[in-house]
């Protein structure tokens, strides 16, 4: 189920607004490298959490786990990008996501997805 409706609805943090700033302007330098999309996965349930490395893709659109990443070295924005996963995704049931760098259109983009456990209850006579 996609939810757009909403987004984050706070303003970004001053360290959020750093991140996203110190990302944006690498943008250069990763299309000369042919770097189209950089994107950090996260994942965790019960809290506790992981982010993977950013990796770099030359794709012509980013889904996690479907396409080879390139070999270029993308370390120094590790924080930055982490700075940017969504607070609390590894609560209860957990959660798991992206921060994708779209290189060619300049957009940082936060997909989080959330899980949750349900249960159906019957109630019968005998």
């Amino acid at each position: 189920m996609e939810n757009n409706a909403g987004g984050k609805k706070d303003a970004l943090s001053p360290q959020e607004e750093i991140a996203k700033a110190a990302i944006l302007v690498e943008c250069d330098e990763l299309a000369k490298a042919g770097v189209t999309f950089v994107a950090v996965h996260f994942d965790g349930y019960g809290d506790d959490g992981a982010t993977e490395e950013v990796k770099c893709f030359d794709s012509e659109y980013y889904a996690y786990a479907e396409q080879e990443s390139l070999a270029y070295d993308a370390s120094h924005l590790q924080e930055h990008f982490e700075a940017l996963v969504p607070f609390g995704y590894e609560n209860d049931c957990g959660g798991f996501g992206d921060v994708v760098l779209d290189v060619t259109s300049r957009k940082l983009t936060v997909e989080r997805n959330d899980r949750f456990e349900d249960y159906t209850t019957t109630t019968y006579e005998v």
